[in-house]
């Protein structure tokens, strides 16, 4: 009688790999590179705060995690292009850098209109580019992930612009994974939930918004950046090698009705 032989469950493990986290100083993306480091990557934090992205990597150098940083505004398309051409190219990228305003579509001015889109889409598409180009020309294989927004999925109330920006970064991380996947680079976006972190954590004062936040999550609580750690781990591993052009909605359930 012949042993049917056990499957193998794929590494979470990213040891020997790369990885570049943008928006690295704080909130989900300090998260992020510290989900990474664990695992075993060495992690590059890069932000325009160099004291942040400094702190942050000494942390992670304190717990025997591999990082250095990259201190630059990845707005100025030019100059980050320069910076990943002179370094070993990277098997993981983390895309996280960006922001919001918040504001009813009728107020939204044009100067937030184009600081969110800057920043939320023409910046995380020319870095994703940046990397992807060096992956290409190192042989590389690698895993993109774009941070998106359960926004990006939904509309939301004074979320226009917002949502502008993060149905942008959905679509065009689809064809960036067709364009990609004959060169073994998988893309796909981290799509959350509200999560606390130092740059949200004032919206929340706002009792009637906190409250309209939670009606609208079926779990009933706000995510944290913990909540996502594991996620990202999995998007940059070997354990989700066969995803590509796929949002994994991190959402507590705002988006099943």
């Amino acid at each position: 009688m012949s042993v049917q032989p056990l499957p193998k469950t794929p590494a979470f493990r990213l040891d020997g790999r790369r990885a570049l986290v943008t928006g690295a100083g704080r909130g989900i993306g300090f998260a992020a590179a510290a989900a990474l480091a664990e695992a075993g990557a060495h992690v590059t934090l890069c932000a325009r705060t160099a004291n942040e992205i400094e702190e942050g990597s000494a942390a992670l150098r304190a717990k025997n995690f591999s990082s250095d940083t990259l201190a630059l505004d990845v707005t100025d398309v030019a100059a980050f292009r320069a910076a990943i051409d002179r370094r070993e190219a990277y098997d993981i990228f983390l895309n996280n850098a960006g922001t919001n305003k918040p504001n009813p579509f009728t107020d939204v001015p044009v100067e937030d209109f184009d600081l969110v889109m800057n920043l939320n889409v023409r910046a995380a598409y020319f870095a994703a580019q940046s990397i992807a180009r060096r992956m290409i020309a190192a042989g590389k294989p690698g895993s993109i992930i774009n941070m998106s927004s359960q926004m990006g999925h939904v509309g939301g109330v004074n979320r226009s612009l917002y949502c502008a920006s993060k149905w942008a970064m959905e679509g065009f991380s689809k064809a960036m994974a067709i364009d990609l996947a004959p060169k073994g680079i998988r893309v796909n976006t981290l799509a959350p939930t509200f999560i606390e972190t130092p740059m949200t954590k004032p919206f929340f004062e706002n009792v009637a918004f906190k409250e309209s936040v939670l009606s609208k999550i079926k779990l009933g609580r706000l995510g944290t950046v913990e909540d996502l750690m594991g996620a990202i781990v999995f998007l940059a591993s070997d354990a989700s090698s066969l995803m590509t052009g796929s949002s994994l909605v991190m959402d507590g359930g705002w988006t099943a009705d």
